[in-house]
């Protein structure tokens, strides 16, 4: 007689869409557990409108939409935007994932179809900018301006249909100074990057020390977006340096665990929180598990 584990575990398909999801569910759930991941949310404290919780609400209210994503070859914006919305319905802690959402749905629609993420997002159209630039109103994003087009204009949404504006057009404008649009323009490179680097430390490390060594590697690689939007872009660069400094020459977190509280702590006094960052590792964690990394 086939036990009940032995005939779930037959019946589970790794390109399912269901899979893709809990594997992007599981990417989030496991950077905002990480801990002391310096300026940001996790186990050991909140912000004051934010907390550990409503980044878990977020993560598993989010299940259909993610699953959908998997299943879909083709509108990215619309599925952003119920992202941010479906957020919403399940917390009241504001802007969770955000930024997430936008590395995400384009990762799992590419996981999904065996279609390359940068062709998935240069056939996006400008009804999935439309679609976009609504999910930054439903989301209270913060964003900065871009040469020629300012997605806070009140007739943004008439002139990117009249102009045939795609959304990788829009990320396109901000790719020089948004991580996350950088990498829809970039193909995906850092993202890519960092779940190699994600995998090559979980042989060695917990999942835990992973996510935080990783976090800390990408922030002193590169300024924070979240950051340089709240703070500016100096005050970005210098939280870099910082990072730079924390984790240099280190071999495990428990070699620098006293500097990273120290930083984590000088960060949240600063109110500097590395958002962008964050995003960066939940996309990373994504690929890594699809890949086939286990906790």
């Amino acid at each position: 007689m086939v036990s009940i584990e032995e005939k779930i575990h037959a019946e589970i398909d790794m390109n399912d869409p269901s899979h893709m999801a809990r594997c992007a569910q599981l990417a989030m759930v496991l950077e905002v557990a990480a801990h002391p991941k310096p300026g940001n949310v996790d186990r050991d404290h909140d912000f004051p409108d934010t907390t550990f919780e409503h980044f878990l609400a977020s993560a598993v209210g989010t299940y259909p939409v993610l699953e959908e994503a998997a299943r879909s070859r083709t509108g990215a914006g619309a599925l952003i935007r119920a992202a941010a919305e479906e957020s919403l319905r399940w917390q009241r802690g504001g802007n969770t994932h955000f930024g997430a959402f936008v590395l995400l749905i384009p990762l799992l629609m590419a996981a999904g179809s065996d279609t390359p993420a940068s062709d998935i997002v240069r056939n996006t159209t400008s009804e999935d900018a439309v679609e976009f630039y609504r999910a930054f109103s439903i989301a209270n994003v913060r964003i900065d301006s871009v040469p020629d087009f300012d997605l806070g204009e009140s007739n943004s949404s008439g002139r990117i249909r009249e102009e045939g504006i795609k959304l990788f057009d829009l990320m396109k404008l901000s790719a020089d100074h948004d991580l996350i649009a950088n990498e829809w323009v970039s193909g995906f490179e850092r993202t890519s990057r960092c779940a190699d680097m994600i995998t090559k430390k979980a042989d060695t490390m917990s999942i835990n020390d992973t996510i935080v060594c990783t976090f800390l590697r990408m922030l002193a690689e590169t300024p924070d977006t979240f950051i340089r939007t709240k703070l500016g872009r100096e005050k970005s660069i210098e939280v870099s340096e910082r990072a730079s400094d924390v984790i240099k020459g280190s071999r495990d977190l428990a070699s620098i665990k006293s500097e990273v509280h120290e930083f984590d702590e000088r960060l949240i006094r600063e109110k500097a929180n590395p958002g962008s960052t964050a995003d960066i590792i939940i996309g990373g964690l994504f690929v890594a598990l699809v890949k086939g990394l286990r906790v």
